[in-house]
């Protein structure tokens, strides 16, 4: 039987560290490791900093999904936002790709998501928002 957390919040920036904390604290009953852990903060950190900036051009009138759900091991996170949808997602998660080099992004968002996590899903319609789904398996403790 799985367990989910589902939860809707401002677009704000100062949100994305609380998403951080809540993805933690409902992995934490898997009693993961230390890296384990920090890899899925960072890459919720990223998602829902995309939502932010690039979904919602940081307009807090706006809302970022948050859903997360433990099967067994795995963790599986969404983030989802129904903003400005990304025109072409293969050439968005090149590394070093950035749609908005004024604000000095790195373009890493997408390649620190799927190198922290062990799977990477991510579906967008322009001008009707995006969806990242994410999911990591945590070993059993040793």
């Amino acid at each position: 039987m799985s367990n989910i957390l589902e939860v809707k919040f401002s677009a704000k920036s100062e949100n994305e560290s609380l998403s951080r904390v809540i993805v933690a604290s409902f992995a934490a009953k898997l009693d993961p490791t230390l890296e384990e852990l920090s890899d899925i903060k960072t890459a919720v950190s990223e998602a829902v900093t995309n939502a932010i900036i690039h979904g919602y051009d940081e307009d807090e009138s706006k809302f970022v999904y948050l859903r997360c759900q433990i099967d067994d091991r795995t963790v599986k996170v969404v983030v989802e936002d129904r903003g400005n949808g990304i025109e072409d997602v293969e050439q968005a998660m090149q590394p070093m790709y950035t749609s908005k080099p004024e604000l000095e992004r790195s373009g890493m968002g997408f390649s620190f998501m799927e190198s922290f996590m062990d799977s990477l899903d991510v579906v967008s319609i322009k001008g009707e928002g995006t969806k990242v789904v994410m999911a990591k398996t945590i070993e059993l403790p040793k």
